[in-house]
């Protein structure tokens, strides 16, 4: 398509005849957009098959990693040493880069000539050469005592292995240097230096022009994304998605793929639009039938691809009067840059590239000094995010927790359960062992209606639940949500009881179980003491209650007089229990092994069945009793101090309840997401992310909710939904921004799972202990959404409790409808054994 316009220039003067008969010749080369968009759909087909693990031995355009992962952010600084080799001709130099707000690059440079003898010499001798130049180099600007990174371009085809190791497949461009082919180039100027041993420099990467053109454009406008050379060759790069390079392991952010898109079409798929002109050139070049679309689109072509169409139209007397010149028949006599004289290759380049792709907007942007300054910017970039990677490891450190730390925290728990079930250490103990006095879980005998209260917040629940045993055995559970007003939440502890009971009035009529006794289970999820099944005292409101004359009561007294007051029903109120333990009762009920409750949620908290010998609040030796563990207190004493990060503590200091439930700061949903926060702005702050850039948002407290947390650890789709959540908190990321933000959130979410493990190895370990068991096999009833849907969470505490608790084979079963249904089960239970005590 150009060289028709190209030709254009020669044909103004035509006679319409004439111009008819040219267009047979320049018919094949007009493509038209539909042609275009045909050729770019094959392309695209090649570039997977060059991605694919599979594919790429036999596709054309080979897709090769380059290693480099990042484009600069403009936070590069430094001073850094290039090689640029290519040709007869190579260059060193030396590349300052600052960032103090102008980003500013400084270059000097020396060009030092390779003598033929030593491009068809041997490797050492070659290499030993580069190196004396860099010496020479190094010694004019006094720069031989410092060990200065260094970036190397090496314009030849490759394979790459790392940023710094590429094994040169072929010499080309006059080169055949002896026992290079096949070796690793950056190995071979190390060793060259080394033999010389008066300096020494840190070779970082190694690159080709292309890339280097894209790193050089890349600092100047950080949209930049691909590199594309069209001069005496011609080859492109560009980012890709980690996922998509079957090739290197990891899916996360992306690479650079040196594309080597010469050789599209090495394998006929652009056969029905190559010309006669074009296979003329390929059958006369040095290499036929290779880098096809090179020679259709390339410099070193062009001119000679123009000579071969207007010496046949000559020969035909369609131009010059059919006179052929001597210069006209001499093969490269038509040079490129008389064509790039006639015909503006750029300007209608990028016209076709956005007329192709109109959902793009593309920006061309030119590389000055693409190679040397593109190979400086690769080792300035490889060295940002090295440093950045070391400060931000270093700060992740004290959040990544050794075997021997979770041993001692399994150590530490156990001794504070052991002083919350003592009567002597009780009252100091961080981890209170309250006594439920639920003192068996279900057997499978359990039958009968039940009602059910489930109150925790602004809105409660009635439940009726049939418990049915034998052949039907199963459970039934039909319930309606009431809403709790505020007036009534602060208003007198009478209104907020009797609004209860309308509430379960109002629920009897809807079942058409109006005045009907029923045994009845209240799920009260507010802290208390409990001083029987069916007594719990008020210790003190929370979750925005205030109701008054209700603090240091017995919340089931309250409702009984609020059904008295009523008089329309009686209810058997027979259990009071909070959330975690409903939550052991209703996994009891499908598994007898069940015998621990545990909560990961919002907050966390666990329980478990006891033996009564060691529950010294209550009297008595036989048998067992549920234990409400309150573990989120767990360190409010201190012992917990020398795990607790910097972050831990500015969350802890700037919640409403400083200095209490440490424990459940690290481990629970309400927290997480704010230790990550701080953890972010830290970073942010320190120029580890988002370029030092803090967006107000990200500055507001609780606004990086935990469910991100579950979101983020989830996205396998290129990190977008991480950007989307990034986007949202006003941050402008990067890809690299999204895979630090993930790797935080992994890490804090890792070490929730495993303290959490730690605590419950603890607990499984003291019931074997209690029983006297080599071996345990037990159920954990779990839920909780941060258990539920935390894409990793789960299996990492899972994992945890195994490695620390050897002699206990644990289960982990998920409650459906832990607190209203738990509620009833634990009355159905103490109506089963009410009604074997009275036979």
């Amino acid at each position: 398509m150009i060289a028709s316009h190209l030709l254009a220039y020669f044909f103004t003067e035509l006679n319409h005849d004439q111009v008819q008969k040219v267009d047979q010749y320049l018919y094949h080369m007009r493509l038209s957009d539909e042609n275009l968009l045909e050729i770019s759909q094959r392309f695209r087909k090649e570039m997977e098959k060059g991605l694919g693990a599979t594919t790429h031995p036999t596709a054309s355009v080979k897709m090769l990693p380059t290693f480099v992962r990042s484009t600069p952010d403009g936070t590069e600084h430094g001073e850094f040493l290039a090689l640029d080799l290519g040709g007869t001709n190579f260059r060193v130099l030396r590349v300052r880069v600052t960032d103090n707000g102008l980003q500013k690059v400084e270059m000097e440079n020396q060009i030092y000539a390779i003598p033929e003898d030593l491009m068809r010499g041997s490797g050492t001798q070659l290499f030993d050469h580069i190196a004396e130049c860099l010496a020479n180099f190094m010694d004019k600007l006094q720069i031989k005592d410092k060990k200065l990174p260094l970036g190397f371009t090496f314009s030849f085809p490759c394979v790459q292995t790392k940023l710094d190791e590429s094994f040169l497949v072929s010499w080309t461009k006059g080169f055949k240097s002896s026992g290079v082919e096949g070796k690793d180039v950056v190995t071979l100027i190390r060793n060259a230096i080394q033999r010389r041993g008066d300096f020494d420099i840190d070779i970082v990467a190694v690159v080709n022009d292309t890339v280097g053109t894209m790193m050089t454009c890349g600092y100047d406008d950080q949209n930049c994304e691909i590199g594309l050379i069209v001069g005496t060759g011609s080859n492109a790069c560009y980012m890709e998605e980690m996922r998509h390079i079957d090739m290197v392991e990891g899916d996360e952010g992306r690479m650079c793929i040196n594309m080597e898109w010469g050789a599209f079409g090495d394998d006929g798929t652009l056969d029905d639009f190559r010309t006669e002109f074009d296979q003329e050139i390929d059958m006369g070049s040095l290499n036929p039938g290779k880098q096809l679309f090179e020679k259709m689109i390339s410099g070193m072509y062009m001119g000679e691809l123009v000579r071969l169409i207007l010496v046949k139209m000559a020969k035909e007397e369609l131009l010059f009067g059919g006179t052929l010149s001597p210069g006209l028949l001499a093969t490269g006599q038509f040079e490129t840059k008389d064509v790039s004289d006639i015909e503006g290759f750029a300007k209608r380049l990028h016209k076709a590239v956005r007329r192709l792709v109109p959902d793009c907007d593309v920006r061309f942007l030119r590389s000055e000094d693409g190679s040397g300054k593109g190979a400086a910017m690769v080792t300035a970039v490889a060295y940002r995010l090295a440093d950045q990677h070391r400060a931000r490891q270093n700060t992740l450190e004290s959040l990544k927790l050794s075997r021997e730390q979770l041993l001692e925290v399994k150590r530490r728990m156990k001794v504070e359960m052991e002083r919350g079930l003592s009567k002597e250490t009780h009252a100091i103990a961080s981890v209170k062992m309250l006594p439920t006095y639920v003192c068996a879980t279900p057997d499978g005998t359990e039958k009968g209606d039940f009602l059910a209260l489930d109150l925790g917040g602004t809105n409660f629940r009635v439940l009726l639940v049939r418990v049915r045993n034998g052949k039907r055995r199963g459970v039934e559970m039909h319930n309606k949500i009431y809403s709790i007003p505020q007036e009534v939440m602060h208003g007198t502890g009478d209104e907020l009881f009797d609004h209860i009971v309308q509430c379960i009035a109002d629920f009897l009529e809807y079942m058409g179980m109006k005045g009907v006794s029923l045994p009845l289970g209240f799920t009260f999820s507010f802290p208390c003491h409990q001083n029987s099944l069916d007594e719990s005292i008020l210790l003190k409101w929370t979750k925005g209650f205030k109701a008054s004359g209700c603090e240091g009561e017995d919340v089931v007294t309250l409702l009984k007089e609020a059904i008295h007051r009523r008089e329309e029903f009686d209810l058997d109120v027979v259990a009071v229990v909070n959330d975690t333990v409903g939550t052991m009762m209703t996994c009891g009920y499908e598994d007898p092994h069940c015998e621990i409750g545990l909560i990961v949620g919002t907050g966390s908290n666990a329980c478990y069945m006891e033996e009564m010998r060691n529950v010294e609040l209550v009297e008595g030796e036989e048998g067992r009793m549920c234990v409400n563990m309150e573990w989120g207190a767990f360190g409010d004493n201190g012992c917990l101090d020398d795990l607790r990060t910097e972050f831990d503590v500015a969350v802890d200091e700037l919640s409403l309840n400083p200095g209490k439930q440490r424990f459940e700061k690290m481990i629970s949903g309400m927290y997480l997401g704010e230790i990550v926060r701080n953890i972010l702005i830290d970073f942010t702050k320190r120029g580890l992310l988002f370029r030092g850039r803090i967006s107000e948002r990200l500055k507001t407290r609780g606004i990086f909710e935990t469910k991100f947390l579950s979101q983020i650890e989830s996205d396998c789709l290129a990190l977008l939904q991480v950007r989307a959540i990034l986007h949202h908190l006003g941050l402008e990321s990067t890809c690299d921004d999204s895979i630090i933000v993930k790797e935080v959130c992994t890490v804090v979410a890792r070490r929730a799972a495993q303290l959490c493990g730690a605590g419950m190895a603890a607990v499984v370990d003291k019931i074997r202990e209690n029983r006297g068991l080599d071996a345990l096999k037990v159920t954990v009833g779990v839920d909780g959404t941060l258990y539920k849907l935390h894409p990793h969470f789960a299996k990492v505490m899972h994992e945890t409790v195994k490695d620390l608790a050897p002699k206990c084979d644990v289960s982990f079963l998920e409650s459906e409808d832990g607190s209203g249904k738990g509620a009833a089960l634990i009355t159905a239970v103490a109506c089963r054994i009410r009604e074997a005590g009275q036979r």
